[in-house]
Parts: C-alpha cells; structure tokens; sequence
C-alpha cells in the first residue's frame, strides 16, 4: 500500500452547490475548500445537508447547480464509479454472500488485478485495519466493530485519493466508537488520504478532525480547527450546536459592552460585533466560583439554585441578578470544601480569555 510520503492525494472544490427536493432547499450555494491530505468534517443537525453534500460528492447525488472539483477536474457529471474515491457507509454494505478478503478485494477484481496481488493487497488492508487472519471468515461471523473494519479496508485497498465516510460509527457502543475514533485517525494519518467525514457527534468531530465544518439549514455556518471552532465559534448556532453554552444578552453602553454594569475585559483577538447588541457566550467549564476580585476576569453574581452530582464532576445552577440561569461544572470535593447549597449567594468569574460575544440580530430574543 501506498505510504503517506509518495501518495497523491487530491483537495476538494465544493464551488456554489445548490441541491433542492421539490420546495425544500436541501444544499443552498455550498461553498468549501478540502485540502490535500486533510480530514473534514461535515456536522450538523439531521436535515442541515451535509448527507446529501456528501453523497453529491460520491457522485449519488446531481447538483441543480454548481461545481464540485477534485483536483483540477471537474467531477459534477462523472458517475460515481468513475470518481476513484473510497466510500464508507453507515451501514457497511458488505456483500454477505462473500468472505472477508473477497469483499475486500472487490475493488481490485473491478480494476482488473491479478489474483496474487489482490491476495497480498488484501492481507496489507487487513493489517492496517488490525483484523490479520480473517480473510476466509463469513461477514456474518464478525461483529459490528469488525464489519466496519473491513468496510473501511475494502474503501482504502485500492489506494484511493479520496476518501468519504458517511457516519461510520453510529451504529457502535460508546466504548467502542471511541476506540474505533482513535484507529480511524491513526490510518488517516499514515495513508495521508483527503478525507471528507460525516456525523451528527460533535465529541466525534471534534477528536477527528483537522477542520471542522458546521452546517444548519443547507449552509455552511464555519469552517475551522476544532480547538477554534469550540473555543471561538463564529455564530450563535455554531456555539449552541457545539459543546454546552449559555447565553447573556448585553446591550452596548459608552461604545462598548457591559456585564452586570461594569465593562467586558476582553481577550485581544476578541471580534467585537458592530451593532448595539450581543451574545455572551458562558461554557459551564470555564467558569468559576470567585474567591478574590481579579482585573482579568469579569464577574457575575447571582444565588446557587440546585446542585446535580453527574459522577466525575457536578453541575451547579446560579439564578443571576437579573433573572437568567447560568450552570458550571466543579468537581464533588470542590462543591463540598466550598459548602455550596441551594440559596447561598456565590460570586462567578470568566476570564478574559474565555469571554467571546458573538452578533445578536435586532429582534432575536432566544
């Protein structure tokens, strides 16, 4: 198999993509750049498009409009048997009806190899996905896990460019979707394939992912790193999609914004919106029980309303002065040394640089 220092792999040209089912706007000018070698994810809600992007990028769906490029040639009329790219699918489509090595080898008996090389690339795919030995096992003897192993064997035997993956994982236990998360991560990094990712997990994409991006409505909403994309989302959905968030409204005061009356300390590379009004976006886990006031911090003050123990930290519930309920996460031991109960006063403080005010449009009160 090819080694990650030699392969050509392709970037991907998704260049004004419009998909539409009747009256339904399902893809609505679509535009994304997937880098050579790169592994994206496409994630969002069920409904936001990133199937059907996905699968007009395996050649299974016709744009109504746009073009999508792979390398420099044009793939929005080639048929998808054409397109040279490795598919795989939520549901394995394994043929039952062969062994393991003949599904495997499928593609090359397609492309017309010999049998000793099919043989050989086979035994090379089974020993990347880790199941060495089981090429003359029935499908029906393996189990979910290894199904999906030689699913993503049979994808990357012929060494393709480009690779898509259409949740892969979903129908797996946590336990081991998890382990499969870290195998599939390891085998990108060693074949260097482009890899376009699809799910609805965002603890998935985030442990996948080189960038990520967040689709709502048949749009793309970003397109970053995940440490960015979590730490720095560009819109409210993005911050509520991702990870827990609460919400403060704020109005502008004096040019600029205040918390509780006083004004917001802000990290340096903060965009700060133009209009009178924004979001301030609070992480249960990057907020804290004040002990001393802080210059670098901003402050809120409210009354601790419920306590939830969750195992390995416990969730705690503050009505702020001014009505609105905020939560944070503090370890068991903490919440006891700190003797936190329900109707005790607590003071909170975010630091700088986990404060992040996005736009708030003229109206929106959710």
């Amino acid at each position: 198999m090819v080694d990650v220092a030699t392969r050509r792999a392709l970037p991907i040209t998704v260049a004004g993509v419009s998909k539409a089912y009747g009256a339904q706007q399902v893809l609505d000018q679509v535009d994304l750049e997937v880098r050579s070698g790169e592994f994206l994810t496409l994630l969002g809600p069920s409904g936001s498009g990133k199937t059907t992007l996905l699968m007009a990028l395996a050649g299974f769906v016709q744009p109504d409009a746009g073009d999508l490029r792979f390398g420099e040639r044009s793939m929005v009329l080639e048929p998808a048997h054409k397109r040279g790219i490795g598919m795989v699918f939520q549901s394995y489509a394994l043929f039952p009806h062969m062994t393991v090595g003949e599904n495997i080898g499928y593609p090359l008996r397609l492309r017309k190899h010999s049998k000793p090389e099919i043989r050989a690339r086979v035994a090379e795919a089974l020993e990347l996905v880790r199941l060495p030995g089981v090429a003359e096992r029935r499908v029906s003897q393996l189990s979910g896990g290894q199904r999906q192993r030689v699913a993503l064997a049979r994808a990357i035997v012929f060494e393709p460019a480009i690779l898509l993956m259409d949740e892969p994982l979903s129908a797996l236990d946590k336990q081991l979707r998890e382990q499969m998360q870290r195998e599939i991560r390891q085998l990108h990094d060693r074949l260097g394939v482009t890899t376009v990712y699809v799910t609805h997990d965002q603890r998935e994409a985030l442990t996948l992912s080189d960038r990520v991006a967040v689709m709502n409505q048949g749009r793309i909403e970003q397109v970053a790193g995940a440490f960015q994309i979590y730490q720095r989302p560009a819109t409210r959905f993005v911050a509520d999609f991702i990870g827990e968030s609460h919400f403060l409204p704020l109005q502008r005061r004096d040019g600029g914004f205040c918390l509780a009356g006083r004004p917001l300390v802000l990290p340096p590379d903060q965009d700060v919106p133009s209009g009178e009004s924004a979001w301030l976006m609070l992480r249960p886990e990057n907020l804290m029980v004040d002990a001393a006031p802080d210059l670098g911090r901003n402050r809120l003050e409210g009354v601790v309303t419920d306590s939830v123990f969750q195992g390995e930290s416990s969730r705690l519930y503050v009505r702020l002065d001014d009505g609105l309920e905020v939560s944070l996460r503090l370890g068991p031991a903490q919440i006891r040394e700190l003797g936190l109960g329900q109707g005790q006063r607590v003071t909170l403080s975010l630091h700088a640089e986990d404060t992040v005010l996005l736009p708030r449009e003229d109206g929106d009160g959710r």
